[in-house]
């Protein structure tokens, strides 16, 4: 099946337009798509938390300055251009004649609103690297660093604009019920966990979608979201069940399409003394006892028999493409499958006898995710490590994992980088947590390594992209040999389509309608 990008697309039906107004006009109105995704959204508020489905809505309801592609590149957004006056000051030329959905014009006075609406939110991590913000004029911004920071730009395509005079007046907690942004599509509906709909922003500053209308139905029961697609209920579906791939591929009028995920699957363990769910001290403090969960963990039968070979084993914590990745470091090699070796480790560290936590995973998130924390459990048990499984929907287990982590012990979760660059990952999962505003902020195993934070600061203050990667990359060795967290596998992004759907899958997994069209 040919894809052709949405700027095709809108050059075509500009072209068609001119010749025929009215015609191209109803057929246009007339598209509309139904999505089947594993959960619902939790949020529509995009400082109100982060997860896949709360993303794709944000990414449909609001804009950043600078917008990040389906490759991952980097481009223009409400920003359309920027540059850097000094080390540290950055100025951002504002897209003029932008308005949000309520007809409000957007201007600098909503960026600098956002910016500091962030730092009093959850989010606080997304301007971290911002010392100050403020408005030239209407379409100009000024954004000083603390230091030189080379990969402002990209930081920002996570910062979603919101209207100042609306949020203020709305209130954070309605919010995530009335949503409004630049975006190309507005809140049709929300009836939670039955469907949200979407309609097309036509007076969008890129152009008006080509998909009318939208409709996303939460289908968390994967052999369920099958059978809506099979049966009409529904045209795309997300995280296709690996049992059913071989299925889809032969019935007549669906396609299966896949790409190589950026989520690795991994597992934080927790370091702190007294951890919630082990009885006396914490033996995860201990580097061997951490070495012993690593080479007791087999990756290669997970993805065999759990993921039906359809994952990637991981070698570090980002992938080979990413800024602050070894070349020719491999977790795996370095922990290899020995159970054995585990328990020569778990006798050296004076727990040959093993000891019990719990481990917090969720059973919607991730595919596969219940069945991955079911194997894990047979796999730690021999080496003594019992594990007491704790398994809960994702709208559920965010709370519940949630710095400063009161309830975890182990926890099975996901981490993506569409950055490009390890360095907001770092930041935010290893840096010592309460040490520095914006960082540490889901370093939820509590660790911490003055060397490493060290490192952090160094490629954050470094205007040079090398020295940053070299930053990082040392980084990346002392947490390979730390051990606070063990990379399972990449997944791979499965979706499912009727003939006629034109879907070609973002790297950041965002199901985006504005980059869709319909037959």
């Amino acid at each position: 099946m040919k894809y052709l990008s949405h700027t095709a697309l809108r050059a075509g039906a500009v072209g068609v337009a001119l010749l025929a107004v009215t015609t191209g006009a109803a057929l246009a109105q007339d598209k509309s798509v139904t999505i089947g995704l594993t959960s619902d959204p939790s949020h529509l508020y995009p400082l109100a938390g982060e997860e896949l489905s709360s993303n794709i809505m944000y990414y449909h309801l609001y804009d950043p300055l600078v917008k990040r592609g389906a490759d991952l590149s980097f481009g223009p957004g409400l920003a359309e251009s920027w540059e850097n006056v000094d080390e540290t000051t950055w100025r951002f030329k504002l897209r003029e004649g932008v308005t949000f959905h309520n007809g409000n014009a957007f201007t600098a006075a909503d960026v600098v609103y956002t910016v500091n609406k962030a730092r009093e939110s959850i989010r606080p991590d997304l301007v971290a690297n911002i010392a100050q913000i403020s408005a030239v004029d209407d379409l100009t911004v000024e954004i000083k660093t603390p230091k030189p920071y080379a990969v402002l730009p990209n930081d920002l395509a996570e910062l979603l604009i919101l209207d100042e005079e609306y949020t203020s007046a709305t209130g954070d907690e309605q919010m995530d019920l009335k949503p409004m942004g630049t975006g190309p599509y507005m809140l049709g509906e929300w009836i939670k966990e039955e469907k949200l709909t979407l309609k097309a922003f036509d007076a969008y500053w890129a152009g008006a979608p080509v998909i009318k209308n939208v409709t996303f139905r939460p289908i968390s029961n994967p052999a369920t979201r099958t059978a809506a697609l099979l049966t009409g209920e529904v045209d795309v579906i997300q995280d296709l069940a690996v049992r059913d791939v071989d299925r889809v591929k032969h019935e007549d009028g669906f396609n299966v399409v896949t790409r190589p995920s950026l989520l690795n699957v991994v597992l934080a363990m927790d370091m702190r003394e007294n951890s919630p769910t082990i009885d006396g001290p914490n033996p995860m403090t201990d580097q061997r006892v951490r070495q012993a969960i690593a080479h007791a963990v087999d990756v290669e039968a997970i993805n065999k028999i759990v993921m039906n070979g359809l994952a990637t084993p991981s070698d570090q914590y980002v992938p080979a493409s990413h800024i602050g990745y070894v070349d020719g470091m491999n977790f795996r090699e370095i922990y290899p499958l020995d159970i054995e070796k585990a328990k020569a480790l778990m006798a050296e560290a004076d727990h040959a006898d093993g000891f019990t936590m719990t481990l917090d995973a969720t059973n919607n998130r991730y595919v596969n995710d219940a069945q991955i924390a079911q194997a894990l459990a047979s796999m730690l048990a021999k080496i003594g490590v019992t594990l007491e499984l704790n398994i809960m929907p994702k709208s559920n287990f965010w709370g519940y994992i949630r710095v400063p982590t009161e309830n975890s012990s182990f926890i099975m979760s996901g981490w993506d980088v569409p950055a490009g660059d390890a360095g907001s990952m770092y930041g935010a999962l290893f840096y010592t947590r309460d040490k520095k505003e914006g960082y540490g902020q889901v370093n939820r195993g509590s660790y911490s390594n003055a060397e490493m934070d060290a490192l952090v600061d160094k490629a954050d203050a470094t205007p040079s992209i090398e020295e940053r990667d070299a930053y990082l990359q040392d980084a990346t060795k002392i947490l390979m040999a730390d051990i606070p967290m063990i990379p399972v596998h990449y997944e791979q992004d499965i979706y499912a389509v009727r003939d006629g759907v034109m879907l070609e899958p973002r790297v950041d997994k965002f199901l985006w309608a504005y980059d869709m069209d319909v037959e």
